[in-house]
């Protein structure tokens, strides 16, 4: 606070001549004591430091700056209880009030202004900007930010997730874009870029390394937690939050990428470039194109591809939905190559199967083909079934089948009509009755089932009435192989040993 002359000289006059106290001084002149304080330092009259009233927690301070210096982040609550334990009484609000006057400071850093020559560095991150619902599934909205260091020109690109393939691709259209590569790409430590890191020893992320062999760019990680590296991507993100996304009304996640593309072209260019107000970014980036490195005449492939197992239906799972495959192809291990749009299926090297992808969670997505193709199978699975059932257990029934094929029958119908005789009256009527019906030159159930009554009665014997049983009572039914009971003989023999 500046004072005026008339000011300062009242306030000598009063603490020299009229001994008032700083406080006293600072109350009638309506000034802050450190002021006063101030003002009589200047003229080498300082007061004389007052004295502190004791303390109770006077005899645990060396305790507690000896533990705070060797654990600063440990919280007052637990050093409570340590100097509680050690007969400190005092209240737990005045003594968090007290830790945090002697908790150490780490001591401020300064940092360089950082420059960069025209085409040289660009900076990469993902930032987190919610959710978005699609049908079922809640999907992160993730954006892909890639800013030139000496330009600050701004490439924006919305994902649904944080993949290697959405990184990969986001540098690709983020190049596009510029017309061109930057020499060196910064990265934070994200997995999409290391993998892992112990001191200066990196090891890169082998799809991101020939990535940027492809480019011929240099990826170039951050120290751990030194965000001041990469400013300029992280104010780009923070640009684009509060610029950009706040109050932002879109419908899907497509019309929200021809959004940002119109931002990044239009507003965010023609914002004033920081190295010089007479410039925009817009002109700082025409100036910077022709350092960026070419672009490589054959396009990087782009797509996820991962291993996948097909169980006992035809599907595979892939980002939480099931795509459809041949039937043919279950229980096998294929390869699923996936983009934003589509997602293919690979046996070896052979294409099985495309879908669109989806984005949903526990949908199932269907080729009309796979399932055709598998019901079909099916219905001939049961047909061969039925017909091996039916010829095992009445031989004469293949001879049967064979002239009803000749005559061009449904063998389907002719084979359930044959099958439910078979439970009715058993093996043997119904050999006798087909043989009969063959006999008499007619192969088809209607003649089998004639002579099976016929054959009843002559014989007396009351119909037959079918039993439908439950599937727990059939399994209860079902035959039990005997045992041979020598054991138990052999058990016999030996206590009649011991009896005599």
């Amino acid at each position: 606070m500046v004072i005026s002359a008339d000011m300062n000289a009242q306030i000598l006059r009063l603490y020299q001549a009229e001994r008032w106290r700083v406080g006293t001084i600072a109350r009638q002149l309506h000034v802050h004591r450190d002021t006063v304080r101030r003002v009589l330092a200047q003229a080498g009259l300082a007061p004389p430091a007052t004295l502190l009233r004791p303390s109770r927690v006077d005899p645990f301070r060396p305790f507690i700056l000896q533990t705070l210096a060797k654990f600063p982040t440990l919280t007052a609550a637990r050093l409570f209880d340590m100097v509680h334990e050690r007969g400190y009484r005092g209240s737990p609000d005045h003594f968090r009030h007290l830790v945090a006057t002697l908790r150490p400071r780490p001591p401020a850093q300064a940092y360089l202004r950082l420059r960069t020559l025209p085409g040289e560095q660009a900076q990469v991150d993902w930032g987190h900007f919610g959710h978005l619902a699609v049908g079922r599934a809640r999907r992160p909205l993730m954006a892909f930010v890639m800013v030139l260091s000496y330009s600050r020109r701004i490439f924006l690109r919305f994902f649904l997730d944080a993949r290697m393939d959405s990184f990969l691709r986001g540098h690709v259209e983020a190049f596009a874009a510029y017309g061109g590569c930057a020499r060196v790409l910064l990265y934070d430590n994200l997995k999409s870029a290391v993998l892992e890191r112990i001191g200066d020893a990196v090891r890169f992320n082998p799809e991101l390394l020939k990535f940027a062999a492809h480019h011929r760019f240099e990826p170039r990680p951050v120290a751990v937690a030194r965000g001041n590296e990469k400013g300029r991507v992280e104010r780009s993100i923070r640009y684009i939050r509060e610029a950009f996304f706040a109050a932002r009304e879109f419908a899907d996640l497509d019309d929200l990428n021809a959004q940002a593309r119109s931002w990044c072209e239009g507003l965010a260019s023609d914002r004033r470039w920081p190295e010089d107000g007479a410039l925009s970014v817009r002109q700082a980036f025409e100036g910077e194109r022709a350092s960026l490195l070419a672009l490589p005449t054959q396009d990087y492939p782009l797509g996820e591809r991962v291993a996948v197992q097909v169980g006992k239906t035809p599907y595979v799972r892939f980002d939480l939905n099931d795509y459809s495959v041949p039937h043919a192809h279950v229980r096998r291990t294929l390869a699923v190559l996936a983009d934003e749009a589509r997602v293919r299926v690979f046996d070896g090297a052979a294409e099985i199967a495309r879908h669109a992808r989806s984005y949903d969670a526990g949908a199932q997505i269907e080729d009309p083909a796979h399932v055709d193709a598998l019901v079909q199978h099916k219905r001939r699975a049961r047909g061969h079934r039925g017909v091996d059932r039916v010829s095992r257990a009445v031989p004469a029934a293949s001879r049967l089948l064979a002239q009803a094929a000749a005559r061009g029958e449904n063998l389907g119908s002719i084979t359930a009509a044959l099958l439910r005789l078979l439970d009715r009256y058993g093996a043997s009527a119904l050999q006798a009755a087909i043989d009969s019906a063959l006999a008499q030159g007619v192969p088809h159930p209607n003649a089998v089932r004639l002579a099976l009554e016929r054959a009843r009665e002559e014989q007396g014997l009351p119909p037959p009435t079918a039993l439908h049983l439950s599937e727990d009572v059939a399994r209860r039914d079902a035959p039990v192989r005997s045992h041979a009971l020598a054991s138990y003989d052999r058990i016999v023999s030996v206590d009649e040993g011991e009896q005599l």
